[in-house]
């Protein structure tokens, strides 16, 4: 090796040669899509490619180790799932590598290859790609706490704070800003949570809980939340409207009247937040430096005002500097106008707490945002609540509710004792327009009350602008950042178009666009009180399912959640996300109905498209447990006969090859029991891959079978059947094996009925019920790709076509005879033999499914022509207490009459070429030898001993002709051999003759001989 200067090379032992089926050996040479793979070599001492590289890694291995050895340490490159800028992202070796013995010829398979004939740990210099300029990236001050704080720092705070303090009181304003507090702090807990549980990219709230829940309830909040940023833009470019309206209408100008002129301020100043925005992220950044600057000197004017003594003028306009009785006169509160309660002035301040997601909402923006996220947002949290307390008390402190403005009220002595209101304290007389309710200054009447309290009152307007554009800014960045990520996400139609980035921060400018309509539509509502309650309800969602997100992550205990902000608690979140939906509906109840109605109607639709994709959601993670925990209870109780279900495990083969078999499987186990396609592979180059391939799984939910599937590999059919018949979890497990019948038994070899047989006898060793499904048709509907050349050697009617190198293609989605509705057909049952009811139970599930509704059951049983009357009301006060619900039924006394004479001879036409001839008989072979041999061999014996059984196989298709022709579907009891004195060949031929030649599909019926119905109640 070059670090130790001599060329080491390590000598791999070759592994003792396994017996029975190599699994390395079977791996396809072709990929699942059909692609040829890269060429391989040996050299004699390691894999290589065709270009000459080396499979193995020749340098951090053995940096780490001091060995020469395929194996790597641990790197970076091989969890991550996106290349690094300017250099090729290295792979780990796969197994295929490290396993297999490297004498054998045989390529790696192309879906283990990762590096696409590169060594792992290897990169050339031609791959390189160029570094591309990195995009503007911010850190968690400049990204997201002074973004959070400027989006909190809002309308509300300059226009209606000091209104909610009139109208609430000081007291009850605290409870109304620390509840807010408590609910974004908890958030913003769940949130910090979310957001270091993995790296986050862009999309904000809307990546955190799609990603965490999942695209049914992240799809409908993603859009949700992107509207509700939308209008947030039109509620702060109102406010800002507002306050310019105001200083025109004290200068004496107008444009058009004050609702009209609100309107063209609002839209030419969305315009101008819009082409900032379409500057890039860069501008916009700098731009809310610049607001967070001018709103940090507009408090700190603010504060000074508040100790500057008071001038006349401030005095007759209610401002009397800090005094103790106007304090605890504004602690208490003084409810007035139709919105006067508690909860109508918390549904006008809490929008002003919901900026707490604007550094979240850009998380592809910032450099690290498990860092950012987190440390930004709850320091935000922590200052502007702080901030809005102190504003609160000390503006509640220094200024009355009513003032009149005017200053020759002053307090007249012949007066003083008819003055009403604080103020007559301090020598002013406020009676007149208190008492008439003309009062235009004061806590209560003048939304601008800090600029009569600030020490220079321009640069309170400025604080306005500046929290109003800053808010309404990031608030146009949030909603088509949100927007892009869903739309990228394809989880509704149409809105793709809006997904588009462009530049190096993939700036959506269709997004910024729409938001701008949005915005403005709402803009021209012109009233701030109006669209303030809109968006509370649906940031209040947001809140609540970001919380329920966090809380549901912590309860699955899924070993992916491991966050690395530990200061949350799961229950807190709960408390959050049950608290925001309860104040959703004390706010406006038939608003919290319109956002939850939007939220089940987009989860309703994301529900029935069924997107694929996978993000490993905390759903997923649930549905597991809960499955897993009923598993495992279900340990816990006894089988009991009012809870049995056939569960049944299907030889499908490839599912799509038997849609027959599984349509009528899947109607009557559909939400009721378990349905298992099972599928043998055999040594050929493809069947590994084809036995484990998803495309069944996803062939049967295309077609909405509710079924698991499960591929097994195995040197022959019967052994392979074995190890599905041995499938199960706990009490999940099969009971029922269901086949279909082997047409081509005759022209088969005669190894393959034997194991036919074999593999019916093995169920019944294993305590399975058995069906067998024959139709005329019969039940293989499939396309075969050859490769190479090779023609087929053999065809299964019933399973796989193992020892065929072939590529299964799975059908499209062929109808059948199951999926069409049957009308007033019959159900024809015949119940001959007692196997415990499982004969009975089948036709009754199938019969409450729409589809069999309408068809007639008739039971026919054997009897005695004497006692048929007598029979028949037996047989039918049996089927009574058992409930299920079928009327018809009929005694066939004839059914052991003889048979006709050519029925007789066209079986025995049919089990001739099975039997011992007369060469065999005087041969040295023993009858032992031969049956060992060849044991679906027919000797004379066994035809006389089974004699009985054959006659009456052939009457009862004789019956079966007469009586059910006209039948949907024939229920028959199938008859059993018994092992060693009926051969293989013999029961194939039995099987034959009872459902040959009819046209309705023929389920032969076996059950366990144990009991599945019954008629007690316990």
């Amino acid at each position: 090796h070059e670090n130790f200067g001599l060329p080491l090379q390590m000598e791999e032992v070759p592994a003792a040669p396994n017996e029975g089926i190599s699994l390395s050996a079977l791996r396809s040479q072709f990929s699942v899509n059909g692609e040829e793979g890269p060429k391989y070599g040996f050299d004699g001492s390691r894999y290589h490619y065709g270009d000459g590289t080396s499979v193995a890694s020749q340098n951090s291995s053995q940096i780490l180790t001091g060995y020469d050895t395929l194996d790597v340490g641990p790197n970076y490159d091989f969890y991550a799932n996106t290349n690094a800028l300017g250099r090729v992202r290295r792979s780990r070796p796969s197994l295929f590598q490290l396993h297999s013995n490297i004498e054998d010829s045989c390529p790696p398979p192309l879906y283990e290859e990762t590096n696409t004939g590169r060594a792992p740990g290897d990169s050339s210099e031609d791959d390189v790609e160029e570094p591309q300029s990195e995009p503007t990236r911010f850190g968690w001050v400049k990204g997201v706490m002074i973004r959070c704080m400027l989006n909190i720092w809002g309308v509300i705070l300059y226009l209606r704070l000091p209104w909610i303090t009139a109208q609430a009181g000081i007291g009850l304003t605290w409870v109304i800003i620390l509840l807010s507090s408590c609910i974004t702090g908890i958030t913003g807990l769940s949130t910090s949570a979310i957001a270091t549980n993995g790296r986050v990219k862009g999309g904000g709230t809307y990546f955190l809980i799609s990603r965490s829940l999942g695209p049914e309830l992240g799809g409908s909040i993603g859009l949700i939340f992107a509207f509700a940023n939308a209008v947030a833009v039109a509620m702060h470019t109102v406010g800002f409207a507002e306050t310019v309206q105001a200083l025109m209408q004290e200068s004496g100008a107008s444009i058009v009247d004050p609702i009209n002129d609100i309107r063209i301020i609002g839209v030419i100043t969305v315009t101008c937040l819009l082409a900032i925005s379409l500057a890039g992220m860069e501008w916009e950044a700098k731009a809310q430096v610049l607001f967070f600057i001018v709103i940090l000197v507009s408090f700190a004017n603010y504060i000074v005002g508040t100790i500057i003594p008071a001038t006349p003028q401030k005095q007759a306009k209610g401002f009397f500097s800090y005094q103790a009785d106007i304090f605890a006169e504004n602690f208490v509160p003084n409810w007035r106008g139709p919105e006067g309660n508690f909860f109508g002035m918390f549904s006008i301040f809490f929008p002003s707490a919901t900026g707490i997601l604007a550094g979240a909402n850009i998380s592809g923006d910032l450099k690290d945002p498990t860092v950012a996220i987190p440390r930004g947002t709850l320091m935000a949290i922590f200052w502007t609540t702080l901030s809005y307390l102190i504003i609160a008390a000390t503006i509640g402190a220094c200024l009355v509710r009513d003032a009149s403005g005017i200053m020759n009220d002053t307090l007249a002595m012949s007066s003083a004792d008819s003055c009403q209101g604080l103020a007559c304290q301090y020598g002013w007389d406020f009676t007149d327009c208190i008492t008439n309710r003309t009062c235009t200054y004061g806590l209560s009447n003048q939304y601008q009350s800090m600029s009569l309290v600030s020490g220079f009152a321009p640069l309170i307007t400025a604080g306005i602008f500046g929290a109003t554009l800053s808010s309404a800014l990031a608030c146009l960045v949030s909603a088509p950042k949100v927007f892009q990520c869903l739309c990228k996400d394809n989880l509704y139609p149409v809105i793709g178009f809006f997904g588009k980035g462009n530049g190096k921060n993939d700036e959506p400018i269709r997004g910024y666009v729409l938001a701008y309509i949005i915005a403005v539509c709402f803009v021209l509502i012109a009233e701030l009180n109006t669209i303030a309650p809109i968006i509370s309800n649906f940031f209040l969602c947001s809140y609540a399912l970001i919380n329920f997100s966090c809380f549901h992550a912590s309860i699955t205990n899924s070993p992916g959640w491991r966050p690395s902000f530990r200061f949350y608690s799961k229950w807190m979140s709960l408390l959050g996300a049950v608290v925001s939906v309860i104040i959703m509906f004390l706010l406006t109840w038939w608003a919290a109905l319109i956002a939850i109605g939007i939220v089940i109607f987009l989860l309703g639709y994301v529900l029935y498209k069924r997107p694929s994709v996978n993000w490993g959601s905390s759903v997923q993670a649930g549905s597991y447990n809960m499955a897993l925990s009923y598993c495992v209870s279900l340990n816990q109780v006894d089988d009991h006969i009012k809870n049995y279900r056939p569960q049944c495990l299907v030889l499908t083969g490839p599912p799509s090859c038997r849609p027959a078999l599984v349509d009528f499987v899947g109607t009557f186990t559909k939400n009721l029991s378990l349905m298992i396609c099972g599928n043998v592979g055999g040594p050929s180059p493809a069947t590994l891959d084809t036995a484990s391939s998803n495309s069944h799984v996803t062939w049967l939910n295309k077609r909405q079978i509710k079924s698991f599937y499960h591929g097994v590999v195995a040197n022959d059919l019967r052994t392979g059947v074995k190890m599905l018949l041995q499938v199960g979890l706990g009490r999940i497990r099969p009971n029922v094996l269901l086949t279909g019948f082997k047409r081509d038994w005759r022209k088969d070899k005669p190894s393959c009925i034997d194991n036919y047989i074999g593999i019916l006898h093995d169920a019944f060793d294993l305590q399975y019920g058995v069906c067998v499904l024959r139709m005329r048709e019969g039940l293989d509907v499939f396309r075969q790709a050859q490769t190479h050349g090779e023609e087929p050697n053999n065809q299964e009617d019933f399973m796989l076509f193992y020892n065929v190198p072939l590529f299964i293609i799975p059908q499209p989605q062929p109808s059948t005879v199951f999926q069409s509705q049957q009308g007033k057909k019959t159900i024809d049952v015949y119940w001959l033999f007692d196997d415990g009811g499982l004969t009975l139970l089948l036709p009754y599930l199938l019969t409450r499914k729409k589809r069999w509704a309408r068809c007639k059951v008739r039971v026919f049983v054997g009897g005695d022509i004497q006692r048929k009357e007598e029979q028949r009301k037996e047989v039918m006060d049996l089927i009574s207490k058992f409930r299920l619900g079928f009327h018809d039924v009929e005694v066939l006394p004839d059914i052991n009459a003889r048979p006709q004479p050519e029925h007789v001879r066209r079986f025995e036409d049919l089990i001739g070429p099975y039997r011992i001839n007369t060469a065999q008989k005087d041969g040295h072979v023993t009858a032992e030898q031969l049956n060992q041999d060849c044991p679906w061999m027919v000797s004379d014996e066994e035809i006389e001993t089974n004699k009985p059984k054959t006659l009456r196989q052939i009457r009862l298709n004789e019956v079966l002709q007469d009586y059910s022709r006209d039948a949907a579907i024939i229920f028959v009891t199938m008859p059993v051999g018994r092992r060693g004195q009926c051969p293989s060949a013999l029961y194939m031929a039995w099987l034959e003759t009872l459902s040959r030649d009819l046209r309705p599909p023929v389920l032969l019926v076996r059950g366990n001989q144990e009991n599945v119905l019954t008629f007690y109640c316990q």
